[in-house]
């Protein structure tokens, strides 16, 4: 009765651990690591073929993506999830095979140009993607099962995204049983559509999520649809889009529930009618299934509607852009617009042209709904970068790109903190996992020193006796290069901060020179207390 780490460790994607028990073989998610990559992770400790049960706790790329090449190497086990998760992976995981085999071609055609460089191929295809379908076991929630001797799992609403779940595990071997609790990604509380994280009470080992874990939330609830209806306001009166890069999958749908709100209530003025075009196909078949799902997944002000017959996450002016044809036409209508599109991060998709098309003109605005990983475009942007380069061609940033502050389906860290506390006895053990180096260290010593908890950060690789409660090897980290990127990004991030800083002077001038005077006190303050330290 063995747990090893083996994804997301000390980063924020990439979920996978392994559990070993009398035989079996189990990974808990498989997901695919998305940004940038700091540190190796060790490889699955047995054969692709050999494990027999993944336990999958919601349908994200960095927690289900992986699941596909999981197959192309032999996988026909059984993948565990709630009913929704099924429903959503089954146009996800396909999603992540198409961008699999754009991304390849893109490369061989590079690679045809420059002589001798070998062909690439991707990691797996549309027919992988729609064997591991076949492997799934569509549960419900808060039902325990017995999967096999020794292993019953049960599956809890953790409030994430449509179908998410923390997974308690049972684990029984020489007559002893251990319960282990997956938290999943916990979610934030009040989010629009679905229900608020439920809560475990017991549990020996508890294995959790740090996104969050160094930043809080606004403690008051903010009011998204007043503060994106004055964001569409202004790009309109501006006679400019409103371009929103948006998970196609739980922000999209969050997004449009705000939206029909903002219509309902007649909060734009002037644009009567105003589009809204959705983008992304997988969007718009995920927008489908949390229809499918409305009664078992969504929170009761949602369900208040649907009774009522309206369906929250639609009204009049919303056009779901489907073929390459509509969504190129997007980009030449005239009038101002709304346009939502994948991916949120900006690393691929079609929100890509309607950057190309709408970041240059002073008049449209950028914003960003969700969280940027270092390392992507979206981050890129949202820190204040000038100029892009898309297809081939650099791109002068002269749009406004905000952000709406406090929107997030992730758990600040008081939310984390009230998930733990939710269990009546501590656990003997809390592994800390999904989150930044510094933030899940952090963390940790939070919970260690503040919380009287035992709590420790593992690096993939380390591996943990659950029988005997202790540690069978410890791993060190591996980064990626010689010369650790952490380092590296660190003084990336000081860069990065010092372009926003500019920026915000840059957009300063005009501004009552009181607000001016007191704003360039603030950066004289603090430039001298740095540079005594230099």
């Amino acid at each position: 009765m063995k747990i090893t780490f083996i994804g997301a460790c000390h980063e924020v994607t990439g979920s996978c651990t392994y559990l070993s028990i009398g035989g079996k073989h189990i990974l808990v998610d498989y997901g695919m690591e998305q940004g940038r990559n700091y540190f190796e992770n060790v490889p699955l400790p047995v054969q692709e073929s050999l494990i027999d049960y993944v336990f999958l706790t919601h349908a994200h790329v960095d927690h289900a993506g992986m699941l596909p090449y999981l197959y192309a190497q032999g996988f026909r086990g059984r993948v565990f999830s709630t009913e929704a998760t099924f429903d959503l992976c089954r146009i996800m995981l396909r999603d992540c095979a198409h961008i699999q085999l754009q991304e390849t071609e893109w490369k061989n055609r590079k690679a045809k140009r420059s002589a001798g460089q070998e062909l690439f191929t991707p990691l797996f295809t549309m027919e992988d993607a729609d064997g591991v379908m076949k492997c799934f076991v569509p549960c419900h929630y808060n039902q325990k099962l017995l999967i096999t001797a020794g292993v019953e799992i049960r599956f809890t609403d953790i409030g994430h995204l449509l179908g998410s779940s923390s997974i308690e595990v049972w684990l029984t071997e020489e007559g002893i049983t251990k319960k282990l609790v997956f938290s999943g990604d916990i979610g934030n509380f009040n989010q629009p559509l679905i229900k608020n994280p439920t809560y475990t009470e017991e549990a020996d080992f508890v294995i959790m999520e740090s996104t969050y874990g160094d930043r809080y939330h606004p403690k008051e609830r903010a009011d998204y649809v007043s503060a994106l209806a004055a964001i569409i306001q202004e790009a309109f009166d501006k006679g400019g889009n409103l371009v929103i890069p948006s998970f196609a999958v739980g922000r999209t749908q969050e997004i449009l529930y705000f939206i029909r709100k903002i219509k309902e209530q007649k909060l734009i003025k002037g644009h009567d009618g105003f589009l809204v075009y959705v983008d992304s196909p997988l969007a718009v078949e995920a927008t489908g299934i949390f229809h499918k799902n409305e009664h078992t997944c969504f929170d009761e002000e949602a369900i208040n509607l649907v009774k009522k017959g309206i369906n929250p996450i639609s009204f009049p002016g919303l056009r779901l852009s489907i073929t390459s044809e509509e969504s190129k036409f997007i980009n030449f209508e005239n009038d101002p617009k709304v346009i939502i599109s994948a991916s949120g991060m900006c690393e691929a998709g079609r929100i890509r042209h309607h950057l190309k098309h709408n970041l240059w003109r002073k008049e449209c605005t950028v914003l960003f709904v969700g969280y940027q990983a270092v390392g992507t475009l979206g981050r890129a942007l949202y820190d204040g970068i000038e100029e892009v380069k898309l297809f081939g061609e650099v791109i002068k940033v002269n749009a406004k790109v905000t952000k709406i502050k406090g929107l997030s389906g992730h758990a600040d860290k008081d939310g984390l903190i009230g998930w733990l506390d939710g269990f009546k006895e501590k656990p003997e053990q809390v592994f800390v996992i999904h989150g930044d180096e510094m933030v899940s260290e952090s963390f940790v010593e939070c919970l260690n020193n503040e919380h009287d908890m035992n709590a420790y950060a593992p690096y993939s690789g380390t591996r943990y006796n659950l029988l005997a409660g202790s540690f069978e090897y410890q791993a060190v980290p591996i980064p990626i290069a010689a010369k650790s990127k952490v380092a590296i990004d660190i003084f990336a991030r000081l860069i990065a901060a010092g372009q926003r800083l500019l920026a915000i002077i840059k957009k300063s001038e005009g501004r009552a020179n009181k607000d001016i005077t007191k704003f360039t006190d603030q950066i004289n303050s603090l430039c001298d207390k740095h540079e005594e330290k230099i």
